[in-house]
């Protein structure tokens, strides 16, 4: 499995493996309509509690991305509506400009950061 929780990580564990399941959708190891593990296998795999699982499930499921069926679990739904996407993305770039700007960047290196990172990730086939 390509799921790795760093526990010496500031950030929370259940966003760690949101923003994997995530960047695995946007790079196509997770599909349309393919299931992810169940909560009691992911938590295992990755060996941490079931409860962490079940809060990055229900979050991935109210920002559109899996849908929770009783059959066959977590399942990849990439039926998003690009106009609420957009919304959230924005939200989440208010505070990442926020930040870096408080830590004394400047405009054009946001931007350098940005066009790094979007050049890195096609290079290596995550984008």
């Amino acid at each position: 499995m390509w799921i790795t929780v760093d526990f010496d990580s500031s950030e929370a564990i259940y966003m760690q493996l949101c923003n994997q399941i995530v960047e695995a959708i946007a790079v196509s190891k997770l599909q349309e309509g393919e299931s992810l593990p169940s909560v009691r296998q992911m938590a295992e795999y990755a060996g941490i509690n079931m409860h962490t699982v079940n809060k990055a499930y229900a979050l991935l499921r109210q920002e559109g991305y899996i849908t929770l069926d009783k059959r066959r679990g977590a399942v990849v739904n990439l039926g998003l509506d690009k106009r609420k996407a957009i919304e959230s993305m924005t939200k989440d770039l208010r505070q990442i400009i926020a930040r870096a700007k408080c830590n004394g960047m400047s405009a054009e290196e946001i931007h350098g950061i940005v066009d790094g990172v979007i050049s890195e990730m096609e290079d290596s086939g995550r984008l």
